[in-house]
């Protein structure tokens, strides 16, 4: 290769790499600084309570005792805790009990047919400013045929929105917040629980010792028309009253008229005493006094599996045993019978007499 040629293709070669780099190094793309975050929407949050004309009165609950046919007005503070003005709906409405015994109130959808359906105000929609609370004045009127006992609900105040689902779909969200009610109407108090059942069931341990878990469950209802609470107690006994074990009292959620409210224990450590009983005790009281006890009991099959296998090995040995002696002594009865019919002049049962040989070739 001649030195022409050599110098002529290190310079091609110079000028591509310097072609091919130059402009990667020379120009550098800055990285973007990540963007703020924008700030959301302060919480909405708000406070509903007792009140009064002039402010809050320190109640926890709107309590009230009345007469058919009577009316009183009453106030209800609703305090706008968010930094933006709030629309609220604001209403009464009934309150029951729920399945695990929790104080709710009736859905937005659904009307109120008692208390909640006495509350009357003057407008429904209230826009209170950031910060500010509202007195809301109410009338709450008894109807003259109102029934006595006790009516539950509360006062409402509440924030509907429209939101959008995951999918796009629009939905209306109700939040609320509502202050309690009770109302007593005068007349005829009846209050009664009842225990309406009782279940049992028993985990059957392998080894008797250790004992086994009893689950015993009951369902209370309140079938009077005043509120009730109290507590319940559950004894597990065996054969003839014989005490194995006693649950510590258990405190019942308040039930409202007609509320149902069912208690589910575990007794653990109870001995398979082959029929268990469980007995519950009920202490209802009300707001004003204690009721008398209520008693209900079932039962049910806790057989000690263990100890009956061994008592019926016993028992298969034992009557070998005594099927062997009978075998036994039949058998020594036939070989007495035996000797009898062969020496019918020896007593039986006597041994058999034996030939005595004389002397050799003669009679004795």
């Amino acid at each position: 290769m001649s030195l022409v040629t050599l110098l002529s293709r290190t310079c091609v070669t110079l000028a591509a790499a310097l072609l091919a780099a130059g402009p990667t190094a020379a120009v550098a793309a800055p990285t973007p600084a990540p963007a703020a975050p924008t700030p959301g929407p302060a919480a909405t949050r708000w406070a509903v309570q007792p009140s009064g004309p002039d402010g809050p009165t320190g109640r926890n609950y709107f309590i009230y005792d009345l007469a058919p046919g009577s009316t009183l007005t009453d106030h209800v503070g609703v305090t706008n805790l968010s930094d933006r003005p709030l629309t609220f709906q604001v209403y009464g409405t009934d309150a029951y009990t729920t399945a695990d015994g929790a104080f709710a109130l009736l859905p937005a959808d659904r009307a109120a047919t008692d208390v909640g359906s006495w509350v009357r105000f003057d407008k429904r929609t209230w826009t209170i400013a950031p910060g500010r609370r509202a007195d809301i004045p109410f009338r709450l009127s008894v109807p003259a045929n109102a029934t006595p006992g006790d009516h539950a609900g509360g006062v409402i105040a509440a924030i509907t929105r429209a939101r959008t689902t995951a999918d796009g779909q629009q939905v209306r969200v109700d939040q609320r917040l509502a202050a309690r009610v009770y109302l007593r109407v005068d007349g005829d108090v009846r209050p009664a629980v009842a225990i309406e059942s009782v279940s049992v069931s028993y985990d059957n341990p392998i080894n008797p010792a250790g004992g086994g878990d009893a689950v015993v469950s009951y369902r209370v209802r309140n079938t009077g028309n005043v509120r009730v609470g109290g507590t319940g107690t559950v004894a597990v006994e065996g054969p003839f009253g014989w005490r194995l074990a006693r649950t510590a009292p258990v405190d019942l959620p308040e039930l409202l008229p007609g509320g149902v409210f069912t208690v589910t224990e575990r007794v653990t450590g109870v001995p398979p005493a082959l029929r268990l009983t469980a007995e519950v005790d009920l202490a209802p009281t009300t707001v004003d006094a204690a009721l008398p006890p209520v008693l209900r009991s079932a039962s049910a099959w806790a057989p000690p599996w263990l100890l009956l296998a061994a008592l019926a090995v016993l028992a298969g040995w034992l009557a070998v045993r005594l099927r062997r002696r009978a075998l036994a002594r039949r058998g020594a009865g036939d070989a007495s019978a035996r000797d009898v019919a062969a020496d019918p002049g020896r007593p039986a049962g006597s041994p058999a007499a034996r030939p005595v040989a004389g002397p050799a070739g003669g009679a004795p």
